[in-house]
């Protein structure tokens, strides 16, 4: 069964359904893939992990289930785990609540060496000041790598949000980040992300069954492959359809790895065992044929 005709047929199909006959040939590579491997994101410039270290597991209301299980000092050394590994791109955003614990992690690593992502609700030019001010703080860091809008829906996210995005573009230029983009949480939104020049990160939901994603897996693949053709840089995210494929990682892992349109993608291990499983699968099922 070739790629193209998999996904086409099966995208439609609920949940584990669809892995009950994976054709691990049609997204076997050649090259082995690992977790700490340094990629380019787009044009942006900014070189990182394959794999970044996800911290908003069930996210909501300044917490997660990493923040929440983990603490202060077990996601702390959950993160420095996956630094000493190889995988230095780590994942935020303003209501998992994990800032404190960037910090905390921080001072056991080179801050040089790491890349850090969050995300931002703010509209306007004032509430973006306010949240890049008080997110620095929080991370302990002059600079954040990469900010993005987050969760957008609306279609003219890009008219309602214009303060916002003038001021990270104001921010780049600055200094005190280095890229801005979104995430999106409907196809409208990310259609208007793939025409939108001001994007040039780019967080998607993507997995083999079209669980928890913008539409089914073929428009939202066509969008991104556009979004790639402009420079656009791509991290995956949902790979494990928010949990629903945990008893399908290896199918889950190699359908992605296999998604040359996708630079990297993010995960959210819950603990050290986890995070190591992970960096373990991610090699066997880049090849698996």
């Amino acid at each position: 069964m070739k790629r193209r005709h998999f996904i086409k047929t099966g995208a439609a199909a609920a949940g584990t359904l669809l892995f009950e006959a994976f054709p691990y040939h049609a997204f076997a590579g050649t090259t082995k893939k690992y977790a700490s491997d340094r990629v380019l994101l787009g044009n942006t410039g900014i070189e990182v992990s394959r794999l970044a270290m996800g911290t908003g597991t069930s996210g909501y209301g300044g917490s997660s289930n990493q923040s929440r299980k983990l603490g202060l000092k077990g996601l702390s050394n959950l993160l420095r785990t996956g630094f000493d590994n190889g995988v230095f791109f780590w994942e935020s955003a303003d209501q998992y609540g994990t800032h404190p614990h960037f910090k905390e992690a921080l001072k056991g690593v080179d801050r040089d060496k790491v890349v850090l992502l969050t995300k931002t609700h703010a509209r306007t030019a004032d509430e973006m000041k306010a949240d890049l001010d008080r997110y620095r703080k929080e991370m302990g860091t002059d600079q954040i790598e990469i900010v993005l809008l987050h969760a957008l829906t609306n279609p003219d996210w890009n008219k309602n949000r214009r303060g916002a995005m003038d001021y990270l573009k104001r921010a780049r230029e600055d200094g005190i980040i280095k890229a801005h983009g979104v995430s999106c949480h409907s196809l409208g939104a990310l259609q208007t992300a793939a025409n939108e020049p001001w994007v040039q990160v780019d967080l998607a939901r993507m997995n083999p069954a079209g669980v928890r994603m913008d539409a089914e897996v073929p428009v939202v693949l066509k969008v991104l492959q556009d979004m790639k053709a402009k420079g656009k840089g791509i991290i995956g995210m949902k790979i494990l359809g928010a949990g629903h494929f945990r008893n399908k990682v290896d199918e889950a892992l190699q359908y992605a790895l296999a998604q040359d349109y996708m630079d990297c993608f993010t995960i959210g291990s819950e603990n050290i065992d986890e995070f190591k499983d992970l960096t373990k699968r991610i090699p066997a099922a880049s090849v698996r044929g």
